[in-house]
């Protein structure tokens, strides 16, 4: 007799609201004084502020970084310079992070505070579209040498720093992808925007990806880790 089968349902375990993201957040490595800093003098002067990496998240890399033993990152999106600044905090004094962006706007404020955190030796910011920088570390013989890059920029142009990166990590490196669930719109029919579209094309693409092993993780608007198999 033929057994039908329907898709599997998962449900939420925990409904979040800010009481447990605070939580959660006062239960792991406390951000430093002058991350702090940075994030209120953002959401205090900046336009879009939403785009701050959030608290969980620089925990969440940190430790990954450090499990990683990583020397090198990438960091494509700077914005005001959260993410490249927990990625350089969080390595020894010979770890170094390439951090791309087109913008000086936002950019020069991440150089203060880089500079005031006394890690803006290991911070090498490219202003140029990420594309270019990541296919000149490529063109420089440096594939297969990155050990971690988070992707945190323009959504119709992941794909593209998707596969790059995958170029320039080593095997079991790890690839960061930010906003993968567009606050909740990736499964909303009507939702079809070009940031929404491209964002539910990468995630399909990565999921029948076989050069990589895959985790999206409701963190924050949704990470994709991936780490490279070969």
């Amino acid at each position: 007799m033929e057994v039908k089968t329907t898709p599997t349902q998962y449900e939420v375990k925990v409904h979040y609201n800010d009481s447990i993201l605070n939580y959660a957040i006062d239960h792991s490595d406390q951000l430093t004084e002058i991350q702090k800093e940075l994030i209120q003098f953002t959401k205090a002067n900046v336009e879009r502020h939403i785009m701050l990496t959030q608290a969980e998240q620089c925990s969440f890399f940190k430790l990954l970084i450090q499990i990683l033993n990583a020397k090198k990152t990438i960091d494509i999106g700077v914005f005001t310079g959260l993410s490249s600044l927990t990625a350089a905090l969080a390595m020894g004094d010979e770890g170094r992070v390439v951090a791309c962006d087109v913008s000086t706007d936002y950019t020069q404020h991440a150089l203060k505070f880089w500079a005031k955190a006394g890690v803006d030796h290991k911070i090498n910011l490219k202003i140029q579209p990420a594309s270019q920088t990541l296919q000149e570390l490529i063109d420089q013989g440096e594939e297969n040498t990155y050990d971690f890059v988070f992707i945190d920029a323009d959504k119709t142009g992941y794909d593209t720093y998707y596969e790059l990166s995958l170029k320039l990590i080593r095997k079991g490196g790890i690839i960061a992808i930010d906003n993968v669930l567009q606050h909740g719109r990736v499964v909303d029919p009507n939702a079809n925007d070009e940031n929404v579209v491209a964002i539910r094309a990468l995630n399909d693409k990565i999921l029948a990806d076989k050069r990589v092993t895959k985790s999206l993780l409701p963190i924050a608007d949704g990470i994709t880790l991936v780490t490279k198999i070969n």
